[in-house]
């Protein structure tokens, strides 16, 4: 009986694959109030955001505190725009530290990455 052994080799060495361009994700910040700032218990905090995105546009901004989705904002007119600011106001109540978070979204639902301040609630003096 006769075995016969045969080995094959790949030479990948000289192989460059064709590098595709990654879509860029929306983006989206907070221009005020600056991270770690301080809020008087009870004070309604105006939060001012910017997003952009120069592919499809944004259509709209979703604000968290704490975790929690507490407003929502789109263009006027529903419209899709490639950047979008907007205030959105959140009550500041709760003494302690408290996480504000904004997502930026696409019309076809793609998310930015989220962007994150911390504010601190104090008591009225």
């Amino acid at each position: 009986m006769l075995f016969v052994l045969t080995l094959n080799a790949c030479n990948l060495a000289g192989f460059q694959p064709t590098p595709s361009p990654t879509p860029e994700l929306p983006s989206v910040e907070f221009l005020f109030p600056a991270n770690q700032s301080t809020v008087v218990e009870n004070t309604d905090l105006s939060l001012d955001l910017v997003a952009r995105d120069a592919g499809a546009g944004i259509a709209r901004i979703e604000l968290l505190a704490d975790g929690e989705k507490i407003n929502e904002a789109t263009p006027k007119d529903s419209t899709v725009v490639p950047v979008f600011r907007v205030n959105m106001n959140w009550l500041a109540l709760g003494v302690g530290y408290h996480s504000l978070s904004a997502v930026a979204y696409r019309p076809d639902g793609t998310a930015s990455s989220e962007a994150l301040i911390i504010v601190e609630v104090v008591p009225r003096p």
